[in-house]
């Protein structure tokens, strides 16, 4: 069994794994990771063999779990994912590959494993990312923008009379000044993330990952004559993950397998929130 921990810039998002079988566990808040509290969740779970992290979050939580770990197993190997130039069928388009952030690598290499064709992944976090690979594992690239909550925090911080809101309302033309400002940041995202689909071929798969993931798909469907309206489908095919694991340039699925598709509408999205601890999981699993 393996421990893989992915520390966001909010959350810290654990699993655990035998080979490519995860156990997702509850996410902890950053706020509330400390030392004791990570011991006495780990406490309860079989020794690890190894400890897998990718890390984009404050540089002591990552201290923390390291702590965590050398105290509760001594002599565990821990192994910190990197962004790499190439690897698993990827060819990484940054200059300077090791500045993309790694859960950014991790889920293209999780994302092309499973549907090693052209993709476009999502990632709706704390951040939004969005990056691009065409058909033959060439990264083309991404975008970054703020996510949904740092958006109204930027409108409540920056501006006299506009409020942080967590409350959700219908989506369409607010009526009041909540409504408006959760309505533009919900469209401001979805609008980002079909612009990038705009410009790529109509076999490209759309890929969701991250904590406003169902919320965004939720809505990208809106617009008739939009790229991006889709069938949702939340759980992964782990069939094709399995199979091409030691292959760099994997077969793509059968046309629609493991995928639910609508003849009414254009493409079909995939929401899997745990594509950087799969991406983990096929890190340790890559032959030496």
């Amino acid at each position: 069994m393996n421990l893989l921990i992915d520390i966001g810039n909010t959350r810290l998002k654990w699993a655990t794994a035998n080979n490519l079988d995860l156990m997702p566990r509850n996410p902890i808040a950053n706020t509330a990771v400390t030392h004791n509290a990570l011991s006495l969740l780990w406490q309860a779970i079989q020794q690890p063999n190894q400890l897998a992290i990718s890390s984009v979050g404050a540089s002591q939580l990552y201290d923390v779990v390291i702590s965590v770990a050398n105290q509760l197993w001594p002599g565990i190997t821990i192994i910190r994912a990197q962004s790499e130039t190439q690897g698993f069928g990827l060819t990484n388009a940054y200059q300077e590959p090791e500045k993309l952030g790694v859960d950014r690598w991790l889920s293209m290499i999780a994302g092309y494993q499973l549907y090693p064709k052209a993709l476009c992944i999502a990632d709706c976090g704390t951040a939004i990312t969005v990056d691009v690979i065409d058909n033959s594992g060439q990264h083309l690239g991404g975008m970054i923008s703020p996510g949904l909550r740092l958006m109204k925090e930027a409108l409540a911080n920056s501006t006299e009379n506009l409020q942080l809101s967590e409350t959700a309302f219908p989506f369409g033309l607010a009526k009041n000044t909540d409504a408006a400002i959760h309505n533009g940041t919900l469209s401001a995202a979805c609008g980002l993330i079909d612009s990038v689909l705009k410009t790529q071929p109509d076999t490209a798969q759309l890929l969701l990952t991250g904590g406003d993931a169902k919320a965004i798909a939720a809505h990208m469907g809106i617009s008739k004559n939009s790229k991006s309206s889709f069938s949702l489908r939340e759980k992964v095919d782990m069939r094709g993950l399995k199979s091409s694991i030691y292959n760099p340039h994997p077969s793509p699925l059968p046309e629609g397998e493991g995928i639910f598709r609508d003849s009414r509408i254009s493409k079909s999205a995939i929401i899997d929130p745990d594509l950087v601890l799969r991406g983990l999981a096929l890190m340790l699993r890559k032959p030496s």
